[in-house]
């Protein structure tokens, strides 16, 4: 059985000329002030292509017949990418959103596109937490250069998730990009964050990453961990990996990560942030348990006084990435905006790119441990705990 369109325009027809010029079979064509009766004639139509060319605001009846009708697919024809009628598309219910000049195959993209989304659901993707123990230890360019590296490693269907949501979360600058929405406008509307509406708040980042950024306006409204939650969980039936940036200051945040594969909890070898990640790791356990939590051990040297044997006497966690120091590397990459791992081997790179592949079991060799601290340094640590 075919798909059934139906065009809502001006009275030039011009949409419903390119429409089957696409190919594509138009069944009828209505004014746009006729756009509340499309379904006065029994089942409406699969695909709405409503032309709002010359128009800054959306039909009232629009988002009242999506409603009615949740399955049937809307692709709208601007003039422009206006970003406040896109957010209001959006609310309606709007699955595609197509600009000037319009192309024949763009149109038909659209429509394509639409129609698959009612095909049958796949399995969750997997979703990565990256948690730093104390602040400046380098969680964000981690989980950033993590989510590049997975996007070379597996296809480009990784999301980077910022979920500092009152603010302050610079995944979206580490990329270079420039984010038109942020999280809080999907937690707003997480109840119909289906994969157009996603689409329309994500912004693509190289190589292949789509970007959830952090608002740009900080707040001081701390986020409900239930509506975080079914956030991420819809977040994973749109992508193979999810990487989250989650911020430390947040333990009710902790309850959001009950269906993450993994939380990677960055330490460096500063007394401090150990001590303090073996108090995050005692948390993590109680909620996740021991086979869901490591740590990745950053600026690492191998000549300092804490070593990885250490880490993970006094964290209690495995050490599943040993990543070594390269600030210089590290800065240059953040001033430009270009994940480090692009076009890089250093060995900062091939660590960051050798953790990848073990996330999604495809590692490489081991991480040769590193040699024990002297004992008066680790009497310090264990006497501490």
């Amino acid at each position: 059985m075919g798909v059934s369109i139906t065009v809502v325009e001006s009275t030039d027809r011009q949409l419903t000329m390119l429409a089957r010029g696409a190919g594509l079979i138009v069944g009828a064509s209505v004014p746009i002030g006729e756009l509340a009766g499309v379904d006065r004639q029994g089942k409406p139509p699969d695909v709405l292509l409503v032309d709002l060319r010359g128009r800054t605001t959306l039909p009232t009846d629009l988002a009242n017949l999506k409603r009615r009708h949740p399955r049937m697919g809307v692709v709208i024809v601007a003039s422009q990418m206006d970003p406040a009628m896109m957010l209001e598309a959006m609310r309606a219910g709007v699955s595609e959103f197509v600009t000037d000049p319009v192309e024949a195959p763009d149109l038909k993209a659209a429509v394509d596109r639409v129609v698959g989304q009612h095909s049958a659901p796949t399995a969750p993707g997997q979703i990565l937490a990256f948690l730093g123990a104390k602040g400046g230890v380098g969680t964000t360019t981690l989980a950033v250069n993590v989510a590049a590296a997975l996007a070379t490693e597996r296809s480009p269907q990784v999301l980077m998730a910022d979920l500092h949501v009152t603010g302050h979360g610079d995944a979206a600058l580490l990329f270079g990009v420039e984010p038109r929405f942020s999280i809080v406008d999907a937690l707003e509307n997480a109840h119909r964050l289906d994969e157009a509406f996603l689409r329309g708040l994500v912004v693509r980042a190289k190589p292949g990453v789509d970007v959830l950024a952090s608002p740009d306006r900080p707040s001081t409204k701390q986020p409900d961990s239930r509506h975080v939650r079914t956030l991420i969980e819809r977040l994973a039936t749109h992508y193979r990996s999810v990487v989250l940036d989650v911020p430390r200051s947040d333990f009710g945040l902790f309850d959001a990560l009950e269906t993450v594969s993994a939380v990677l909890l960055v330490v460096n070898q500063e007394l401090p942030t150990v001590r303090r990640a073996a108090q995050l790791a005692g948390l993590l356990r109680q909620r996740l348990g021991k086979d869901r939590v490591a740590t990745v051990v950053s600026r690492y040297d191998s000549r300092a006084e804490i070593g990885q044997d250490d880490i993970e006497r006094v964290v209690g966690l495995p050490v599943w990435g040993v990543l070594p120091s390269d600030y210089r590397l590290a800065l240059s990459a953040a001033n430009q905006g270009k994940p480090l791992i692009a076009e890089n081997r250093s060995r900062l790179a091939n660590s960051v790119r050798q953790l990848a592949r073990r996330l999604i079991g495809a590692e490489g060799p081991e991480t040769q441990a590193s040699r024990p601290a002297p004992a008066k340094l680790a009497t310090r640590l264990t006497g501490l705990f």
